[in-house]
């Protein structure tokens, strides 16, 4: 089985004695060593800023946060705002950001029961080929999903990225035509995709809009989470360690991941996510010239985000009646509710400029099914609306017939109960 140079060796175990977070690169050597030390000392750098300065520091409007990077966008995860851009629905080429709809694919065929993280997949000629960021895996080596996985979450691994492609679609080739399926159901307009890996090749492009979207996307599948969050780990009983090339994982408050990828064509590029509180925001980087630059700009972009926004529960008043009236029904009224689901991003500091107002229906006629809506609560702040709760029937009310008014009279006139 191949494995790097001793001399590759000595010095990624170097790196990880000083802190460093060495990428796993086929041919690297003493320059990926360097780069990778140099990268942990700005994000140290970054770390000791970020705990000295409060956020009152960071400009409210934004300016200069594109610094050092072609393209940039600032998305809230939960409701899909866009909160920041710059140059966003460029396409440029998305280096290894393009495992992104490579790992969603094979989320969706996990939770569809076609895979299964227990599955052994074993590697082709074609997927132990891949240059670039790898475990090294032989021709016709087995290796679990789970562990696939792992090697192309944390150490963006071209060649495990290509078995978990043709173990969804038999072929890299079928599987970058569901790729861009995907993206179009997504509505990524600005993307092109033409292999599973994110090498440089002619016309395969994306943005930092659609990047977004589809790190939005993963992100509904919490359990590669339990990937992305990884700083290292190790495969093949110990012998192949990985070290996750995202080194926010290790260093930013509250990251969640997700994708980094370098290359000549694309730079360097981050789909960074972070959680704080409530919060949860993606950070895209694409064009970077270098990943000190591109950690730079996501971390400014986070930074400012959890600066200047807030993800609140909104928090209306009860309604003023439980009920409404029904007619023709065998009941003379039906309980209503609302349930307040999820949160809605506001500016930092404005929760009680919330506004709320309840529309509801005067009566309702028999038949009434539960869960009926029957009016709303909605949520505004300057004229603009956050959330929409619907108010809904909370029970059955049938149409009154002959039958049932009679039982209803022989039941009153048996218990003694007034109509």
């Amino acid at each position: 089985m191949k494995r790097p140079k001793k001399l590759l060796a000595l010095l990624l175990a170097c790196c990880l004695m000083l802190g460093a977070a060495p990428v796993l690169l086929a041919g690297g050597g003493a320059e990926d060593a360097a780069e990778a030390a140099a990268e942990i000392e700005g994000l140290e750098k970054l770390q000791a800023e970020a705990q000295a300065a409060s956020g009152e520091a960071i400009p409210a409007d934004g300016s200069g946060l594109e610094t050092g990077a072609r393209s940039v966008l600032l998305m809230e995860a939960d409701s899909g705002k866009v909160l920041y851009a710059y140059n966003a629905d460029e396409p440029m080429p998305p280096a290894s950001i393009t495992k992104v709809m490579t790992l969603l694919l094979v989320m969706e065929a996990i939770e569809q029961g076609k895979l299964s993280l227990e599955d052994e997949l074993e590697v082709s000629e074609h997927a132990a080929s891949m240059g670039g960021s790898q475990i090294w895996l032989e021709p016709g080596e087995r290796m679990s999903l789970d562990d696939l996985l792992k090697a192309t979450v944390i150490a963006s691994a071209n060649d495990a990225a290509v078995v978990l492609a043709e173990a969804v679609a038999g072929t890299e080739e079928a599987f970058v035509g569901q790729m861009n399926a995907r993206a179009a159901e997504l509505g990524m307009d600005g993307t092109t995709f033409y292999n599973a890996t994110g090498l440089d090749a002619d016309g395969h492009l994306s943005t930092a809009a659609d990047i977004a979207v589809m790190s939005r996307e993963l992100l509904r599948h919490p359990k590669i989470l339990e990937y992305s969050t990884i700083w290292t780990d190790t495969l093949r009983d110990g012998e192949t360690e990985l070290t996750n090339t995202n080194r926010l994982v290790r260093f930013y408050e509250g990251a969640t991941g997700l994708k980094t990828g370098t290359t000549d064509g694309a730079g360097s590029c981050i789909s960074a996510t972070a959680k704080r509180g409530e919060l949860a925001l993606i950070a895209v980087v694409m064009g970077s010239q270098n990943s000190r630059e591109r950690n730079n700009v996501a971390w400014k972009l986070l930074d400012w985000g959890f600066a200047n926004y807030d993800a609140v529960t909104p928090e209306p008043d009860p309604l003023e009646t439980d009920t409404l009236p029904v007619t023709g029904g065998v009941e003379r009224s039906v309980p209503i509710g609302f349930t307040v689901d999820g949160t809605v991003l506001i500016e930092k500091g404005r929760q009680g400029e919330l506004q709320y107002a309840v529309e509801l229906a005067d009566s309702l006629e028999a038949p009434v099914a539960e869960g009926q809506a029957v009016g709303r609560v909605r949520v505004t702040l300057d004229g603009e609306i956050l959330a929409d709760y619907p108010i809904t029937c909370r029970a059955d009310v049938e149409p009154m017939t002959f039958s049932a008014a009679f039982d209803q009279l022989l039941r009153a006139a048996v218990g003694g109960t007034e109509l």
